[in-house]
């Protein structure tokens, strides 16, 4: 996406919002030298500032919306999920945050933006490039397909983690031995998928068609309420394994090893 210039000098943000994202975004923004008021709690007054940016959760946005908005000519949100319909524009940075970040914790990382019109847009883009991220377009109309594939790649891989961890205490590796050792393998998963994609890089049972393995996973499975994830997660895998890249692969490190 073509970056627009700088924030003007003088700019003043009010962050309303003290959590995880609005502590860091203050943090963040102060380090960029930018003028930050806040952050502001929900029942806290919102002073009067060039740039108004909520950090609230998706279900009060239009009701801080409606009390911030006599107090900026720009207002913002950080939803993902959440249409323009009560502010301007939209930033939303595509990562997890604890909220003990410091400000370096945008850089290098997405964040989707927004705007009602092509200044209030300029205005999410400003503030992402000011923040050291990397600003791309998502509209309201594919708002539902982003912030899906937001939460597979985060929220459903802490509930994969989670059964996995699981399933290691079953075979009898204490649960924090247990992430310490599997953490490696997911790093490594994860680089791997970063740079080819899954279908080139999927390994395990399902991928060399060893159906008598994973029907023993998934009795293990079984045993911790966890059948109907297991058979769902092998459904996909399964979709995956038959696409033309991954088969190509397979096919090529059996040759390699023979």
């Amino acid at each position: 996406m073509h970056t627009s210039a700088s924030l003007a000098p003088g700019t003043t943000i009010a962050i309303v919002g003290a959590g995880r994202l609005g502590r860091v975004l203050v943090r963040a923004l102060r380090a960029a030298e930018i003028e930050v008021l806040g952050p502001i709690g929900r029942d806290g007054r919102i002073p009067d500032a060039d740039i108004v940016l909520l950090c609230v959760p998706d279900a009060v946005i239009a009701e801080a919306a409606a009390v911030a908005r006599s107090h900026t000519r720009f207002l913002g949100h950080v939803s993902g999920a959440t249409a323009l319909t009560d502010v301007d524009f939209s930033l939303h940075p595509l990562q997890t945050f604890t909220g003990a970040e410091g400000p370096e914790a945008f850089r290098g990382i997405g964040a989707a933006i927004a705007g009602r019109t092509p200044e209030a847009r300029q205005i999410g883009e400003q503030l992402a490039v000011a923040l050291g991220a990397r600003p791309f377009a998502v509209d309201d109309a594919q708002r539902a397909s982003y912030h899906a594939a937001a939460s597979y790649a985060s929220n459903f891989i802490l509930t994969v983690l989670d059964a996995a961890e699981g399933l290691a205490s079953a075979a009898g590796i204490p649960h924090d031995e247990a992430r310490a050792l599997l953490a490696p393998l997911v790093r490594r998963t994860v680089e791997n998928w970063a740079t080819n994609g899954a279908a080139p890089v999927l390994t395990g049972p399902i991928a060399r068609g060893d159906e008598a393995t994973v029907a023993r996973q998934r009795v293990a499975a079984e045993e911790l309420d966890l059948s109907d994830l297991f058979d769902a997660l092998a459904a996909a895998t399964r979709a995956i394994a038959a696409r033309p890249a991954a088969t190509t692969l397979i096919t090529k490190t059996e040759e390699a090893s023979a």
